[in-house]
This record gives structure tokens, sequence and C-alpha cells, in this order.
């Protein structure tokens, strides 16, 4: 069903957005297997109304922290798509230098505070930033995301209730996708929702969002990310998804259930949001020519990263300490 609130130019954007970062992550993939992409990724494929529905309700000036599952949230706030494909190549070119890879995209200039690779690490972080902005009187909002394994982490708990306290303009986001990297998230909680049951423990309404409607998503960024900036506190939002692949390149994901698989790449988002653009009487044309755009842009990204150099050696001990270098501990 069309939320009445989200007009036709929006969804046309956040369609775009969702396409963007599925190609982009899937050309990921395959640069993987062909040893471009080195290390290791944690792809979102699947995942992309959360970030495309959040990024689109957003002002330029909120701030986005997200986990090492973060393409999608970094792209989406406007990071340069061959910059990302650099960085996850390891290149010159890359966002970070070619430093940081996958786990580590950041984007300052497009308020895209960073990926953190340690679970929950980032949530008081977020906190922490959206409070310094109250300071200032910048009238910034923290969005955070995290996974449903992160709800275990003293963290989560430590920075939602700081936040609900001192009412803190962020909006915490948990993408519960059922699995916290190989384990189903039900066998280790007590609770059926890791974040939402647990709201009331910190005075926050109970929020449960489809994580794979994107427009369900814009609706409850909007709410929440007003709320926030009214300076009525935090929220605490749970999106039910699903990750098309396993937790990392290294993960087939055969603990999963076949049925449980097919039963939502049955509600892809990408699926679900064409439909009702088709159904709404968008023209199938106009939504073909935002897929084709993508595939170009990606298709360049990719080349110009094929022949990017990687980074100088001496820019390895650059942007290590906050004085530039090392030399003053020796």
């Amino acid at each position: 069903m069309t939320s009445a609130s989200v007009d036709e130019s929006t969804r046309l954007a956040m369609y775009r957005d969702m396409v963007r970062a599925r190609d982009f992550e899937q050309r990921a993939y395959d640069l993987f297997l062909e040893g471009v992409v080195q290390g290791t990724t944690h792809l979102g494929l699947g995942q992309e109304a959360v970030a495309a529905g959040f990024a689109a309700a957003m002002r330029p000036t909120d701030m986005t922290f997200c986990t090492y599952r973060g393409h999608n949230h970094t792209l989406l706030r406007g990071a340069p798509m061959p910059a990302l494909m650099g960085e996850l190549a390891g290149r010159k070119t890359g966002i970070c230098g070619g430093k940081g890879g996958s786990m580590h995209l950041t984007d300052v200039p497009n308020h895209a505070m960073g990926s953190y690779a340690i679970v929950g690490a980032h949530l008081p972080i977020a906190v922490g930033a959206a409070w310094a902005g109250v300071l200032r009187g910048t009238d910034q909002v923290s969005v955070c995301f995290f996974g449903d394994g992160a709800t275990n982490i003293g963290a989560f708990h430590e920075a939602v209730n700081l936040a609900a306290v001192w009412k803190v303009p962020v909006v915490f986001v948990c993408e519960n996708n059922l699995y916290m990297e190989y384990t189903p998230i039900g066998d280790v909680i007590a609770v059926e929702h890791p974040a939402a049951d647990r709201a009331s423990a910190y005075g926050l309404e109970s929020i449960i969002v489809d994580g794979n409607d994107v427009e369900a998503v814009h609706d409850i960024a909007v709410e929440t990310i007003e709320r926030a900036r009214r300076g009525e506190g935090p929220s605490l939002v749970e999106a039910k998804t699903y990750r098309h692949k396993g937790h990392s390149r290294a993960d087939p994901g055969k603990y999963r259930p076949d049925d449980e698989v097919a039963a939502w790449l049955e509600r892809d988002p990408l699926t679900i949001s064409r439909r009702r653009l088709e159904a709404d009487g968008v023209a199938g044309d106009t939504i073909d020519a935002i897929e084709a755009e993508s595939m170009i842009e990606v298709d360049s990204a990719t080349e110009a990263t094929r022949n990017a150099p990687p980074p100088d050696p001496a820019t390895l001990m650059t942007e290590v300490w906050a004085d530039g270098g090392s030399e003053w501990r020796n």
C-alpha cells in the first residue's frame, strides 16, 4: 500500500538509491571473486530499504553512524561511488586513501561518520556527536544503524539509557536480519524483538517497521528524526529485514533454512518498490531508465578502480595519530 505522505519524486529517488546500492554491492561481490577486492566484505544485499528510507528523510547535516555492513549507508549519504569502490579495492583513489577498506568507510563532508568494525562501539559515539550538536546549537540529529546482535552488547544499553536520560537527538535503528553472524538472534535473547521489546526499559516507545518496505521506513524515519530535532529525545526503531548473502564473503550461509531464505527473497525490497510504482502508474520505461543509469555509474566506478594505483607507501604512517605522524612517540 502506498504511503500517503511520500510523493512520487521521493519514491522514485528512493528506488534509485536502492538500485544504486544493490548494483554497487553486487559489483563488489563480483570484484571480490576476481581478486580485485581483497580481505572480506559484509554485504547489505536485501537490506537497501532501511538505508534508502532513512537517507531520504535526513538533512544533509544530519550524521550517519553504521556498522561494517555500511556500504549502503555511506553511498546513500552522498559518498562518491568511485571513491567507495576504490576503498574496497585498496586503491589510492579510495575515500580513505585505500587504508580503511570495506569495514571503515567514512565520508565526513557528507556526514557519514564512519563504519565501525567493533560490534556496538559506535552507539556511544553517535550519542556523543548528537550531544555535541546540542551544545553547539547545530540542530543536527545522529542516526545510528546496528545489527540485532549489538543489542546484547553493553554499549547498546549504555548509549540508549544515556540518550534517553539526556534527551539526546539520536535515532537508534536496529537492522534486525534475524542472525547475529551465524546464530539466530532468537536463540540468545529472552524476548521476541531484540530492540523494540527492550525500549520500555529506557522509557521509549516500541517501534517495529517492515525494513523491506522503503516507504514504511521513510515514514518512521521522518517521524523519529523530527521528534529528535524538536528536542523530544531519542527513538529506538527495529527494522525487520534479511540479508541475501551470508554474514561475510567467507560465509555461505548454509545454516539458514532454505524455505526461510526463499520466503525472504520473495520479499525483495526492490521488487516490492518497483511493483508498487508500476501499480500507481509510473511508466516501466521510467523505472528501466533508473536501472540503466545505475549500471552505467557502477561500470564507470569499476573502470576507474581497475585503473587506479595502490596507495603510496609513504602514506602508511600518516593519519594515524591526531598530529599526523608517529615520530613524537620515539
